[in-house]
């Protein structure tokens, strides 16, 4: 038999604890978080024979050495570290040491109740750092945007929903050229058309219709050196967010690229009804990964990905309740394949719709229904490694069917369902070289 071995991370330095089968500890040390500190302890972890490495993160250098070094891990929720810590101690102290020793005594005793971490391919790793560097920019991108909109509410709120987005790239032009209304006053018909057209605009608007938009707004009643000030803060803005919206551009043709090339991107990309619905699929994939052992079933899927409710029940009282111990990322993306879906998809439709008809079921509630579906139907996808086809979907061809009434009894019209289906499969993703978000 093999040991066990607790490790509770840091960013400095990493607590040990290594136990045999029965619990006897034969070693407990701190290593720091350097090249030479991780190679000790993943030597130390070698040489006792450990079987099993608990620890309270899934990913990160420490994980990556461990299973490096041929070791199995156990990725264990904090959550589930913390209500164990009073199985040991009553008193309710902590201390970096007592918390190996919790981790590695669930390795010992507990650890069929556990995933063993299996780690994905390079391809799922390098998808997954990329959608995952995007959504840090897009939440930077956000915030200075909503800054940017809070001080032109200040002096000019003029450009606010001047175009579609304050953070649109022709908005951005149009504040980089015109920071103030200062700068804007002598602006007319002719030089927004010239502008307009330097930027490519397709709103379908007249310049003489966004120069009135524009006089339309209030005036506001800042000084010179007010003003001036603010129109300074305004570049400064425009400075710090026009890279980071370059940036994502150029983040989102490499996933685009990246999901294209990935074994299993076709499964995902199959999923939408634009072509160009990229970053949703690869969240998707970069966060299910290819290892199929990890999900042994469609519900299993579905709670990681926080689309199936936590069941309360106490007496005659049972409750379902929102689950909150998810991957944050697969749960906005599965949602936001249910919520896209139930626009065209006809199964998605009555899923969406059938959720909503049952009293108490709100529009959160009802997407992740739909999206709990959807985990089903992905698992099996991902399991088959075959994209979804909506011929082969039972549950859909269902809802295609056309059956005419007649006194005889009623009867299948098979030109209409073909029709339908046709235009469902019509829908297929194809290669294309756009991304959007918004799917």
């Amino acid at each position: 038999m093999g040991s066990y071995a607790g490790v509770d991370w840091a960013s400095e330095k990493h607590d040990v604890l290594i136990e045999d089968e029965l619990g006897e500890e034969l070693f407990a040390g701190s290593f720091a978080h350097d090249e030479a500190g991780l190679r000790s302890l993943c030597r130390a972890l070698v040489r006792h024979d450990v079987q099993l490495v608990a620890i309270e993160r899934p990913d990160g250098l420490l994980v990556e050495r461990l299973l490096d070094a041929g070791l199995r891990v156990l990725a264990l929720h904090p959550n589930q570290v913390a209500a164990t810590r009073a199985r040991f101690r009553a008193a309710g102290g902590k201390s970096d040491r007592f918390d190996a020793f919790v981790l590695c005594e669930l390795a010992r005793t507990d650890s069929h109740r556990f995933r063993v971490l299996e780690p994905d391919s390079d391809q799922t790793k390098a998808l997954r750092a990329l959608t995952r560097a995007r959504e840090d920019l897009v939440q930077a991108r956000t915030t200075l945007s909503n800054q940017l909109r809070a001080e032109l509410e200040r002096f000019w709120p003029g450009p606010i929903g001047l175009f579609s987005a304050l953070d649109s790239p022709i908005s951005l032009a149009f504040l980089k050229r015109y920071p103030s209304p200062k700068d804007a006053r002598s602006l007319a018909a002719k030089r927004m058309q010239a502008f307009l057209a330097s930027q490519h605009y397709s709103g379908g608007k007249q310049p003489s219709e966004l120069v009135a938009k524009l006089r339309c707004a209030p005036d506001g009643r800042a000084g010179e050196q007010e003003t001036d000030a603010r129109r300074t803060i305004v570049l400064s803005l425009l400075a710090a967010l026009l890279p980071i919206v370059a940036q994502i551009k150029t983040l989102e043709r490499q996933i685009t690229t990246a999901l294209r090339e990935h074994p299993d991107g076709e499964i995902f990309r199959s999923l939408f009804k634009g072509p160009d619905s990229v970053v949703t699929a690869a969240t998707m994939l970069g966060e299910i990964g290819d290892c199929r052992a990890r999900y042994p079933s469609g519900d299993a899927l579905a709670g990681d990905a926080g689309q199936g409710a936590v069941a309360v029940e106490s007496g005659k009282r049972k409750v379902a309740c929102f689950r909150w111990a998810c991957n944050k990322r697969l749960r906005d993306a599965f949602c936001t394949l249910a919520d896209s879906t139930r626009h065209w998809h006809p199964w998605a439709q009555a899923l969406y719709a059938d959720a909503l008809t049952r009293g108490h079921y709100d529009h959160p509630r009802a997407t992740r229904s739909v999206g709990r579906a959807w985990c089903r139907v992905v698992w099996r996808c991902w399991q088959d490694r075959t994209p979804y086809d909506p011929a082969r979907h039972r549950a859909l061809q269902q809802r295609l069917t056309v059956i005419i009434p007649a006194t005889a009894g009623p009867v299948l019209d098979h030109l209409a369902t073909a029709r339908m289906a046709a235009g469902l499969l019509a829908t297929n993703p194809a290669d294309s070289p756009k991304v959007s978000a918004s799917q």
